[in-house]
């Protein structure tokens, strides 16, 4: 008589290779959309990329009706009659167009206008945004003790970054799980824990 077996083959289960695969997951997830490609391709054309934020605070009215590209800090924001005014602290822009977090980096202060209706509600103070502008001159108003002129723009389109909680450190090392394969104590190939690397049960 002979006999048959039928031999199961079901995947092995990797509890590293499924902790490795949901952090790259999360750190998909947790990837900022690029300002450049939310731009309608026909006011990105018109953008002056030489114009930059220090050359515009020495003569703000020398520059009316150029569209820039600026990032900053939301001071305060407030309803108007016809729009909603930003005051806000221009920050530098890094990577994909983001304002930096760092405030010490920045070089002013500019107002922008929404014309289109805009609750002030959406961008509180401390909100990091991108946005393109139209140059519409300059107004001077009291900052503590002193008359401080504001360059002054008219908003044409705009991006909120996301907020990042006040321990997060914008390059890295990225928030990491316990076993996260390039983290100690997974040395790779030549490291004494090589039993234990993720890849080694690829």
């Amino acid at each position: 008589m002979t006999h048959s077996s039928a031999i199961s083959l079901s995947p092995v289960f990797c509890p590293h290779k499924l902790v490795f695969l949901l952090s790259l997951t999360v750190l998909c997830t947790g990837c900022s959309t690029p300002y450049k490609s939310t731009l309608p391709p026909d006011l990105a054309e018109q953008i002056d990329p030489q114009l930059l934020f220090p050359r515009i605070k020495e003569d703000p009215d020398n520059f009316k009706g150029k569209l820039i590209i600026l990032g900053g800090q939301v001071l305060s924001a407030k309803r108007l009659k016809d729009s909603t005014q930003l005051t806000i602290l221009q920050l530098p822009l890094i990577d994909e167009q983001e304002p930096t977090t760092e405030l010490t980096q920045s070089q002013g202060r500019f107002i922008a206008e929404q014309e289109e209706f805009l609750d002030p509600a959406t961008v509180p103070p401390g909100s990091r945004l991108t946005l393109v502008g139209e140059l519409s001159g300059s107004v001077q108003q009291s900052l503590d003790e002193t008359i401080y002129t504001y360059p002054t723009l008219i908003i044409k389109h705009f991006k909120v970054w996301p907020a990042y909680p006040p321990d997060y450190t914008r390059y890295g090392p990225y928030p990491q799980p316990l076993f996260y394969p390039y983290a100690f104590p997974y040395w790779g190939g030549y490291g004494r824990f090589y039993p234990y690397y993720p890849f080694g049960y690829w």
